[in-house]
């Protein structure tokens, strides 16, 4: 789920146009390069003009309302299965601040500062859309909170991702009262020490300001959004290592002919045959044997595009949906503007997590056969009947040195566990608040469960990377112009084979640089991949 310490891709960026220090505005329009950018690369936060005025507006509203004796779920009445249960007014107060506190229930470790971060930023957008009845001074804090990097320790488990992330967001909600633990630097202080630290004062919550701060899905959003984006880099590197290996293997490119692709139109296959293409192009090792009489290859070579191709539309599928998520008003219940200037306050299900969990669970299912498909293409290589003239495990010296043998099978490993993890947890649900609450997302476990496995495949095609780069270095003639730059890209983390050596740092390190888009920015790629509105990335 990003957890601390973090995961191999914690400290990765996605490549953007725009520098770091450019303000976020909040209350506008989020894309997933937005959420990179304040998560992991600092970027300054700012309320919209527009937002405060919406947020102003509709809270001086609601405190009318209230003064007038009107009766609002979570706002003057208790919470969940005790929705009829009337508060008096002078226990309103209380009442916020009893429930961040008691839904402060999250347990095991705590999540990575990049994704504190990304769900700091997403609680503070969904409130400056202005159907939350919070007051600025909430909202200005959160943000301040943000920029000053005062994080929150929030617990990476307790969420069913129903009625909202209550439980990690309720940790979130602590701090703005001076309760908690946050990290300030290299401290963990308590919550009113780190404020304080930063210059910053606890606030008292008023009515439904602390039903409002843990009430929605940014914590399924914000690590389904940084998963995303590292997900987005192992599309582009899967392609450029998988026509790395095609040419080392000896293999037929008229699997990448447009007019086969042209007869089975969708989108991601007719990216991946024109990326893989085009990088070939030129190459000296495919034209030495042009006319070898050779029809077909295996499916992990010939279908390629098929396969990849396939993987880039379940990615469109899911950037969809989190970009819509990222952006809507998810809190319970909603300040809606009525007729004559009124407004109304709707108590709906924008919580549930499911339009996420189903996604989510749908991209783990993708990147596993991304995995797979990579592991046989790895399988192929090392293996002395199948490689096409290569010694067996690529070694030197076959027998006396293992060479890759054990590279593929920690490859074998990481697809294993890609395929465990696949299982969906949005097939799941658990009743909770006295039935209540009788349908779940489990919406955070798909996002956790997909973070691995985005980890996992990085890895895996660290390894095709480094079985690739050592195929190319034993065949007479070079491959293209761009994969040359790619192979010396993977050889400045990945020396030469000469003898046996410890090899698994290695890996490590190259799933970095892949996840960091290296591979992608070696290949310099002309051709066109994700549209540069959709991700905020290109």
């Amino acid at each position: 789920m990003g957890v601390r310490p973090g995961t191999i891709s914690e400290d990765s960026q996605v490549a953007t146009c725009i520098e770091p220090e450019d303000p976020i505005w909040i209350g506008r329009v989020l894309g997933i390069g937005e959420l990179v950018r304040v998560a992991r690369m600092g970027a300054p936060v700012r309320i919209a003009p527009e937002a405060r005025d919406r947020v102003s507006h509709m809270r001086q509203a609601l405190e009318r309302a209230i003064a007038g004796g009107r009766v609002f779920y979570g706002i003057n009445t208790g919470l969940g299965a005790l929705c009829e249960t009337l508060v008096p007014t002078d226990q309103l107060v209380e009442l916020q601040h009893n429930l961040v506190r008691s839904h402060a229930a999250g347990v095991g470790p705590e999540l990575d500062l990049a994704t504190v971060r990304a769900v700091m930023l997403l609680r503070a957008h969904t409130l400056a859309l202005g159907a939350s009845g919070i007051s600025l001074d909430v909202l200005e804090l959160l943000v301040e909170m943000i920029n000053r990097r005062v994080h929150p320790c929030i617990p990476c488990r307790g969420s069913v991702g129903a009625s909202g992330d209550l439980a990690p967001l309720a940790h979130l909600a602590l701090v703005l009262i001076g309760e908690g633990t946050a990290i300030v630097g290299e401290e963990r202080l308590a919550g009113h020490l780190a404020l304080a630290n930063a210059g910053l004062r606890p606030l008292q919550l008023g009515p439904k300001e602390g039903l409002s701060l843990i009430n929605g899905t940014q914590l399924i959003s914000a690590i389904g959004g940084l998963a995303l984006a590292d997900s987005r880099e192992l599309l582009e590197s899967a392609d450029i290592i998988g026509a790395l290996s095609l040419d080392a293997h000896l293999a037929s490119t008229v699997l990448l002919d447009e007019r086969i692709h042209a007869g089975k139109p969708h989108p991601g296959q007719g990216i991946t045959a024109r990326i893989q293409r085009a990088l070939i192009e030129g190459s000296s090792l495919h034209r030495s044997h042009r006319d070898c009489g050779r029809v077909q290859d295996a499916y992990s070579f010939r279908c390629m595009p098929q396969v990849h191709g396939a993987v880039r539309d379940a990615f469109d599928y899911v950037l969809r949906a989190l970009q819509i998520e990222m952006n809507s008003m998810t809190d319970n219940p909603l300040l809606l503007p009525a007729e004559g200037g009124d407004f109304d306050v709707l108590s709906g299900g924008n919580f549930h997590g499911a339009n996420l969990a189903l996604p989510l669970d749908h991209l783990s299912a993708a990147l596993t056969t991304l995995g797979s498909i990579s592991e046989r293409r790895i399988a192929r290589q090392v293996t002395q009947d199948q490689s096409r003239g290569l010694p067996a495990f690529l070694a030197t010296q076959p027998g006396l040195e293992s060479g890759f043998m054990l590279a593929q099978v920690t490859a074998a490993a990481l697809v294993s566990e890609c395929k465990a993890l696949s299982h969906p947890a949005s097939v799941d649900s658990i009743p909770t608040s006295a039935g209540q609450e009788d349908h779940v997302s489990m919406g955070p476990i798909a996002g956790s469960k997909l973070r691995t496995i985005v980890d996992l495949t990085a890895r895996v095609l660290a390894i095709e990377a480094s079985v690739a780069a050592r195929a190319i270095d034993l065949r007479p003639q070079p491959t293209s112009a761009p994969l040359q730059r790619v192979h010396a890209r993977i050889r400045s983390y990945i020396p030469p084979f000469e003898k046996d050596r410890p090899m698994g740092a290695e890996f490590e390190v190259l799933a970095q640089a892949i996840l960091r888009g290296e591979l992608r920015d070696a290949a310099g790629l002309s051709v066109p991949t994700q549209p540069a509105r959709a991700t905020h990335v290109d």
